[in-house]
This record gives structure tokens, C-alpha cells and sequence, in this order.
């Protein structure tokens, strides 16, 4: 056992020592040559710190490897043929170095990304890598775009994380370890010898690295470990098993993964909102912020270094250990694999505050865009969604109908029985006005009339259906039933689909003014049919607006603790004062009907307050003599 595991000891031990050596050398030499980060608005570090340290890693793990697979005669990577390990060590070394360039000119993004594809592009054309293992049957030009796909994806997954110290570096070595482990449970442990290479390298790196770092990364080192993490298990993946090759690998990476995918949604939107065409797309969309995952996590942890990296290590190492896992009890692999992706995107993206208000921002100024040929196209659209996306309803409560009453659907199901349901509902959608509705203005009668056209459109096809000579008429009430039930449900949610949407944009963007300063805290007197009013003029104008509703006020003591709109009622008007002060507003709207004279008592009881007094009515009034 000692025999076996002494190599792995060596390379460990080996690359760990020599990047111990080389990254305080490499850190002296690029201070000297004036190869730092300063500090600015986007970057955390208060002083000058050395970047490019990556060299050191890349020169720490591949100097002891290639002398101890010289010395043993071990092939370099188990499975591959030298010359295959070769190319691929070439490949990553020239990342390094793309990375390296620009750690000392800056290039610009596009240049950037150019050399990322053209180096992932050879690791399928030159070193023959992809996922034709896996899945053999993938066409050459799919494996070909995949394979570019990951490797261009990790590369800049790990190149956008490394924004706190230690952080890239952790997350590649939990990723490392991970993999490593998923091959050592499916009985291939000697594919593992360059993984302990890279983990004693990262440790060794880790040194200098973590909390307070006296050296970074650069892109040299980032997109190194992203390349390798990427092609590590091109190179050692195996047939027939999906969570060695690509489950654990994906989890692994799951952290700078998610935070690549928001960043590029969040660029694009923002991108879109600065009103950007296509010129420098690319330089735009991957241009540095400060709302990535650690950014956020940093902000919400009191700008605690240390805790918003641990808290990143942990869920990088819980998505792993999941991982190994579901790898271990091999008969609900996929199903743990799936749950524990499902998980990790909860988790990893529940802070979308800032993605989702952007969008909001986005969708409202198309919506209320001054160009009215603009206006004229969307309205053009509203229609053709309605009916396409109807048609995609009726078509899935068919099937989910079907699949609930356990009915038999085949071929001559799905060319006759399906089309007699979606026809007639649809006709008699099209009959009852469906389609001539302003459903953002719908009142209760649209709505009966929607339920009309889903009974009506149900049964008239349940009696095609009956009296159609070859088909069976088996359990053809219940279906008549669930599917105008169903149907009306699904086509109502589409309905009120985009007023849930706005009130979730308001949320999003009460939620994001809370804690500022300079935004106006209103405290509401009535919680009737005017205060509904005066919220959705709020929620109507959210991305433009400068108050926040904190709480309501209604003299009926029976709603005292209730809840209207989200909004929590307070309490009553004679208990303003103490109301006031416990939230913090600054302004009291009257949204009811008052007297004049009860006008007077509601100014007499907040005038000790200081707050300033509106009322929001709307009122009808003649005009006359015009």
C-alpha cells in the first residue's frame, strides 16, 4: 500500500515545495517591474499587490511533474498517449501565458476571448479531446461547439471569481480534490496522479494567496486552473459514466459557473438599457463590476474578507460532497445529481435582486418607450403571444390530463383526440373575446367569459369526440371536466401573469431602496380602495421611483397586524406618532374619504410629528362654460 500511494506523495509533495520556493521569487520580481493592482473603486486591496503570481503555480505543478514522469517513465496522463498529454500541457501553458499578456498590457476583452476560443477550439481539432467518449453517438460538429463551449466557459468562470483573495484558489482546489475523489469511487484512482500535481501546487500557492494575500492570481493563474479543471476530465473520462466525466466536474465548478452565467445576463441587460448596439458588444458585456457573488457576499458579511470566502468554500464543497455521493450510491445517481444542481442554483443564485431589477428596468422602458414605432411593434405582438402561448397551454393540460387520468396517448391520439381538444377551445376562446380583451385592464366579466370559452370549448369537443366513430369515449365526463378546469387555470395565470410580474418588480425594487437615505418613507392613512390606487401608481412607476410604502394606518382596529398588498397595517391614526418614530417615515399619504373636520384632528395628531402631509383622491368633477 506504501509502494502504491508513494507516488502520489512525491508529486504532492514535490510540486507543493516548489511553489512554496517560486511564488515569493515571482512576487518580488513583478513588484520590481511594477506588475500590480492598485487600489480603485472596483478593487477590494487598500495597497499595491503583485499580480501575475499565477507563473509560479503554472511553473510549480508542470517543473516537478515532467521531471518525476522522466525520471519513472509513468505516463504523464494515465489513458492518454504522451503526445496527447503533451499538447494539451501545451495548450495550457500558452493560456498561461495569453494570461500572463494580459496581466501586463490589459488586452481588451474581445482580443481576450479570441485566444480562449482558438486554444479551446485546438483541444478538440489538435489534442483530440472532447466528449466523444461519453457520448459517442454526438455528432462531430456538436462535440466540436461543446468542447469550445466548456473549456471557453471554465476559463473565464475561474478568470471573473478571482475577485477576493484566496477565493479562485480555494474554489479550484475543493474542484481538484472533488474530482480527484469521483474517480478514486469509480475504481480509476490511477488517473489521479497529475490531480495530486495540481492540489499540492494550489496549496502551496494558497499560502501566499489567502487572506490578507501578499500576491494574486492574475490571469495568468486563473485561467490556468480554468483550462485544467476543464480538460482534466476530457482527458480522464471513462464511458458510461456521466457524473465522473461531467456531474462532479460541473458541480465542482458550480460557484464561478453560476456567477460567469449572471454576470454575462447582467452585462447583456445593462448593456441594453445604455442603449448599446453591436459595436464592442463583447468588450461591454465582459467589462468588470462589483455585483458579482462574492461582491454580494462580501457586502452582506460587512466587508469581511475572510467569512464571504469561507462561505463560497463551503457551498463549493457541499456541491462536491453531494456529488461523490450520488456517485457512491450509483442506483439514484442521476436523480442526487439533479437535485443537488437544483440546489446549488437555488442557493447560489437566490441574491438576483440586482439581475431581476435590471430586467424590470429593461422591460419597462421597451414598454414605455417614447418611440411609437416601438410601441407599435409590441402592441403588433400581443396578440400573436396570446394565441401562441394559449396553444402551448391547451396542448400541455391535454397532456397532463392524460397523464393524471392514466389515459393511453399514441399516435393516433395525438393526430385526432388532441386536436379535438385544442381546436373547439380554441375557436371558442377566439368567439368569447378572448383575443380583443386588454387583459392588463380585465375586469371580473373577462374572466367568466375565459371560463365560458373553456367550458364551452371542452364540451363541444368532448362531443366530437363521442359521437367520432373510431375513437373510444372512455372516461370522457372526468375529461371534459379536468381539462375546462385546468384549461381556465393555466389561461388565467397567463393573464395575470404580467400585473404578478410588476409586484414582484416593486418588491424587488422596495427591497433595494430600503436602506437608502435619500429615499422617502411613506406611511399610508387607509387601507381601502384608494390606497390600492395609490400602490399600483407606485408599482406602475418603480423603476423610476423615490418612495417606499412602510407600513399602513386604518381605524378599523379589527385589520390591526393584517397585511394588504404585502404591506403590514400599523395601527390606527391615534397611534400615528409611535407608528412614525418606529418606522422612520417621513411622510404621511391620506388615501381614504375624510371629512373636513376630521381633516383637522388627522393634521392635529401628526403636526408633533414633523412629517410631511398629502393626500392622494380621485375625484370627478364638471366642467362647465367650456
Amino acid at each position: 500500500m506504501i509502494e502504491d500511494m508513494l507516488p502520489y506523495a512525491v508529486v504532492l509533495v514535490s510540486t507543493l515545495l516548489l511553489t512554496l520556493l517560486l511564488t515569493p521569487l515571482v512576487r518580488e520580481t513583478n513588484r520590481r517591474f511594477g506588475l500590480v493592482d492598485r487600489p480603485d473603486a472596483r478593487r477590494i486591496n487598500k495597497v499595491p499587490i503583485p499580480r501575475g503570481g499565477g507563473i509560479a503555480l503554472v511553473a510549480g505543478v508542470l517543473v516537478p511533474y515532467a521531471i518525476f514522469h522522466l525520471v519513472t517513465g509513468r505516463p504523464w496522463v494515465q489513458g492518454l498517449s504522451d503526445a496527447v498529454a503533451y499538447k494539451v500541457t501545451a495548450l495550457a501553458v500558452v493560456t498561461a501565458l495569453v494570461g500572463f499578456a494580459d496581466d501586463i498590457v490589459s488586452l481588451r476583452s474581445r482580443v481576450k476571448l479570441a485566444f480562449q476560443i482558438v486554444i479551446a477550439a485546438l483541444v478538440w481539432a489538435w489534442a483530440g479531446l472532447g466528449f466523444r467518449v461519453l457520448w459517442p453517438a454526438l455528432p462531430a460538429w456538436f462535440d466540436f461547439l461543446l468542447t469550445v463551449f466548456w473549456v471557453t466557459g471554465a476559463i473565464n468562470a475561474f478568470n471573473l471569481i478571482d475577485g477576493l483573495d484566496g477565493l479562485a484558489t480555494g474554489l479550484a482546489l475543493i474542484a481538484v480534490f472533488g474530482m480527484a475523489g469521483s474517480l478514486f469511487l469509480a475504481s480509476n484512482p490511477q488517473t489521479t496522479l497529475f490531480y495530486f500535481a495540481m492540489m499540492g501546487g494550489l496549496v502551496g500557492f494558497l499560502f501566499y494567496n489567502y487572506n490578507p494575500a501578499s500576491v494574486f492570481l492574475g490571469d495568468s493563474g486563473s485561467m490556468f486552473l480554468g483550462f485544467v479543471i476543464a480538460v482534466l476530465p476530457l482527458a480522464s473520462q471513462t464511458p458510461d459514466s456521466f457524473l465522473v466525466s461531467v456531474g462532479v466536474p460541473m458541480l465542482a465548478m458550480g460557484v464561478p459557473v453560476f456567477d460567469t452565467a449572471l454576470a454575462i445576463l447582467r452585462r447583456t441587460i445593462r448593456r441594453m438599457l445604455a442603449g448599446g448596439g453591436s459595436s464592442g458588444a463583447v468588450d461591454r458585456v465582459m467589462t468588470a463590476d462589483t455585483d458579482h457573488l462574492h461582491h454580494r457576499i462580501l457586502r452582506s458579511v460587512g466587508l469581511d474578507q475572510r467569512k464571504a470566502t469561507w462561505i463560497l468554500y463551503g457551498l463549493s464543497a457541499a456541491a462536491v460532497v453531494v456529488g461523490l455521493v450520488a456517485l457512491s450510491l450509483r442506483s439514484h445517481a442521476a436523480g442526487l445529481w439533479m437535485a443537488a444542481m437544483a440546489v446549488a442554483a437555488f442557493v447560489i443564485c437566490r441574491d438576483t435582486s440586482i439581475e431581476f431589477f435590471d430586467a424590470g428596468r429593461l422591460l419597462g422602458d421597451i414598454a414605455h418607450s417614447s418611440d411609437r414605432s416601438v410601441r407599435r411593434r409590441l402592441a403588433g405582438l400581443t396578440v400573436p403571444f396570446y394565441v401562441a402561448l394559449d396553444l402551448i397551454v391547451l396542448v400541455s393540460v391535454f397532456f397532463v390530463c392524460s397523464w393524471a387520468m392514466r389515459m393511453e396517448v399514441d399516435l393516433r391520439a395525438l393526430r385526432t383526440v388532441l386536436l379535438l381538444r385544442v381546436l373547439p377551445t380554441f375557436v371558442a376562446l377566439a368567439y368569447f373575446r378572448a383575443y380583443s380583451t386588454i387583459w392588463s385592464r380585465a375586469v371580473t366579466s373577462n374572466f367568466v367569459r375565459l371560463l365560458l370559452a373553456c367550458a364551452v370549448g371542452s364540451i363541444a369537443g368532448s362531443v366530437v369526440i363521442y359521437y367520432w366513430p373510431s375513437l373510444s369515449s372512455e372516461r370522457l365526463k372526468a375529461m371534459t371536466l379536468a381539462y375546462a378546469a385546468v384549461s381556465f387555470v393555466m389561461l388565467a395565470s397567463v393573464r395575470v401573469f404580467r400585473g404578478v410580474v410588476r409586484d414582484l418588480f416593486y418588491a424587488v425594487d422596495c427591497s433595494r431602496l430600503r436602506n437608502r437615505r435619500d429615499v422617502s418613507r411613506v406611511l399610508v392613512y387607509g387601507a381601502g380602495l384608494r390606497y390600492r390606487m395609490f400602490r399600483r401608481e407606485l408599482v406602475r412607476s418603480a423603476s423610476a421611483n423615490d418612495r417606499i410604502i412602510v407600513g399602513i394606518l386604518d381605524d378599523d382596529v379589527c385589520l390591526r397586524g393584517k397585511y394588504i398588498g404585502g404591506i403590514r397595517i400599523l395601527g390606527t391614526i391615534n397611534q400615528a406618532p409611535d407608528v412614525i418614530n418606529s418606522v422612520n417615515a417621513d411622510t404621511v399619504v391620506i388615501a381614504c374619504d375624510i371629512t373636513d373636520d376630521w381633516l383637522k384632528v388627522v393634521l392635529r395628531i401628526l403636526e408633533p410629528t414633523g412629517v410631511k402631509v398629502t393626500v392622494f383622491s380621485f375625484a370627478e368633477r364638471a366642467l362647465q362654460g367650456l
